[in-house]
């Protein structure tokens, strides 16, 4: 559980970052702020391509650059757009569910959340990805969240 003082600076990251999303292609910028456990926020914006498919993703940008960074727990993941209703696409969920345990917070934050009063749906990677042991065959629950090892 969040404090509701380190939600409201992990959805000030996540709006941060999407300042910096490049979408010349979709107009859909994306920002996300992915919690560390030792209170650390990395954050990630959307990078477009000519190339629809080589996109790269907010959630998968903080994800990446955490894990480069030597960071392998993770605490809970704010993701941000410009609509009423945001969800991690299934490449970002594949990968947030690689890393993160499934009891892990997601925060999906719509963009008129400052007009809205802070509305915003918090969910968990589990509900993200429900059956992500049986898809994965089990082997590679060991790996994510806190228990990832290198």
């Amino acid at each position: 559980m969040l404090s509701r003082e380190m939600q409201e600076r992990l959805v000030e990251a996540a709006f941060a970052a999407k300042t910096n999303a490049y979408s010349p292609y979709s107009n859909f910028p994306v920002g996300a702020a992915l919690l560390c456990t030792d209170g650390t926020i990395v954050k990630g914006a959307s990078i477009d391509n000519a190339s629809h498919s080589e996109t790269i993703c907010a959630e998968r940008t903080a994800i990446v650059k955490a894990v480069s960074e030597g960071n392998r727990s993770f605490a809970a993941l704010a993701v941000v757009a410009n609509v009423p209703h945001i969800s991690p696409c299934g490449l970002c969920r594949q990968v947030i569910v690689e890393f993160c345990a499934p009891e892990m917070l997601v925060l999906l934050i719509p963009g008129d959340y400052p007009a809205s009063g802070g509305k915003l749906k918090e969910t968990t990677v589990g509900e993200l990805f429900p059956e992500h042991d049986n898809y994965l065959g089990g082997g590679s629950a060991s790996r994510r969240g806190a228990h990832f090892t290198t």
